[in-house]
């Protein structure tokens, strides 16, 4: 069976001016992030500008859970073929 909890991922987003990890939010009226403010450097983006900016970090952490997941999903795969056929002469998986 597929643990679901080992994709899951924590990406830290950056500033693009410093590079500071630590944000302060400001919440809007339905309690949605809509302002981040740069601990560091002061800086103020909305959250759409703070996921732009950090779109590549967050893709390439994206396509590692991506093929993380098809690995586990062929091994699986792989191994229920495997103990269906077991006991067939005509039928090898490799």
């Amino acid at each position: 069976m597929i643990n679901e909890e080992k994709y899951g991922r924590t990406i830290s987003l950056l500033c693009s001016t410093c590079c500071c990890s630590h944000f302060e939010y400001e919440k809007g009226v339905d309690e949605v992030i809509e302002v981040a403010k740069c601990a560091s450097c002061g800086r103020t983006m909305t959250k759409d500008e703070l996921m732009h900016e950090n779109s590549e970090n967050i893709q390439e952490h994206f396509s590692e859970m991506a093929k993380e997941a098809r690995d586990d999903i062929a091994r699986e795969l792989k191994e229920s073929l495997r103990k269906a056929f077991s006991g067939n002469k005509n039928i090898r998986i490799k």
